[in-house]
C-alpha cells in the first residue's frame, strides 16, 4: 500500500433543514493522507482543550453557544485520538483483561464492547467527540449510558442533543437500536457527518485487514479473517444509518 497516498475527499451539501438558518455547510475539497485515515497523520487541529479539524469545531462552537442558553455546558471528555494514543488504551485494557484470566479471544471481544482496535478508530479523523454536561454534578464515571436516560445527571444534555445536534452536523454514531452490533450504546459520542461520512467513504476504500494486522497489536494474532470480517460490518459499519 502506497502510505504517501492523498484521497480528495468533498464535504456534505445540505444535511437537512435547520432550525438554525446562520448555519450553512458549504462544499470543501480536502486532500487527507493514508496516515491521516489511520491515526499516523499530523492533521491541523483545532479547539481549546479538545481538538478537532476546523469545520468540526467551528460547528461544535455554535452547537456549544446554543446549549448554553438552556443552562447546558458542553464538555468535550475526548475528542481526536492518534494511533499511539488508541494503542495506549488497546493496550492497558488487553494487559487488564489477560490478567483477570480472559483468554486472547475473549479478550478482544470484551475491549471491543466500547474501544475501536488502533487503526480503525473515528476519532482519528478530528471529526468525532465525546460530550457531557459540565453544569451538573459529575459522577465518577462520565461514560456510563445510566447517566444520559431517565434521571441520570446527563438527561437533560441528552434531551437536547436529541433535539438539536443534528442541526449543527453532530450525529449520534452507535445508538440503541436493539438490532444494532458492534459496539455498545454510547450516548456521548457525537460524530461531525458533513466530514465523517466522506472519511468514512475513503476509509473503506482501504485494506482494513492490512491496518489490522500490520501494526503488531497485542492479541493480532487472534484477528482471524472471520473475526475482521464481523468487525467491518459490526463495529465500523453497524453505526448510525444517517452516518453511513
Amino acid at each position: 500500500m502506497n502510505r504517501r497516498h492523498f484521497f480528495k475527499i468533498t464535504s456534505l451539501t445540505g444535511i437537512g433543514i435547520s432550525v438554525f438558518p446562520q448555519l450553512a455547510f458549504q462544499d470543501a475539497t480536502t486532500l487527507i493522507s493514508y496516515e491521516e485515515l489511520i491515526g499516523k497523520g499530523k492533521p491541523q487541529l483545532y479547539g481549546n482543550g479538545f481538538n478537532l479539524r476546523k469545520e468540526a469545531n467551528d460547528a461544535f462552537l455554535k452547537l456549544s453557544a446554543a446549549a448554553l442558553k438552556s443552562d447546558i455546558r458542553v464538555q468535550v471528555v475526548s475528542s481526536y485520538r492518534g494511533f499511539n494514543h488508541q494503542n495506549r488504551i488497546w493496550e492497558r485494557k488487553y494487559k487488564q483483561n489477560s490478567n483477570n484470566g480472559l483468554s486472547p479471544i475473549e479478550n478482544i471481544k470484551k475491549i471491543i464492547e466500547y474501544s475501536t482496535i488502533p487503526g480503525t478508530s473515528r476519532h482519528h479523523w478530528g471529526t468525532d467527540l465525546d460530550l457531557i454536561d459540565s453544569n451538573v454534578k459529575q459522577p465518577r464515571r462520565v461514560l456510563n449510558p445510566n447517566h444520559f436516560e431517565g434521571d441520570g445527571v446527563f438527561s437533560k444534555f441528552k434531551e437536547w442533543m436529541d433535539e438539536h445536534a443534528n442541526d449543527f452536523g453532530f450525529y449520534l454514531v452507535y445508538t440503541d437500536k436493539k438490532e444494532r452490533k458492534g459496539f455498545k450504546y454510547e450516548p456521548w459520542h457525537y460524530s461531525y457527518k458533513p466530514l465523517s461520512k466522506p472519511y468514512l467513504d475513503t476509509y473503506l476504500k482501504l485494506n482494513i485487514k492490512d491496518i489490522i494486522t500490520s501494526e503488531q497489536l497485542m492479541g493480532a494474532d487472534y484477528f482471524s479473517e472471520e473475526f475482521i470480517a464481523n468487525y467491518l460490518n459490526q463495529n465500523i459499519l453497524d453505526i448510525n444509518p444517517e452516518l453511513l
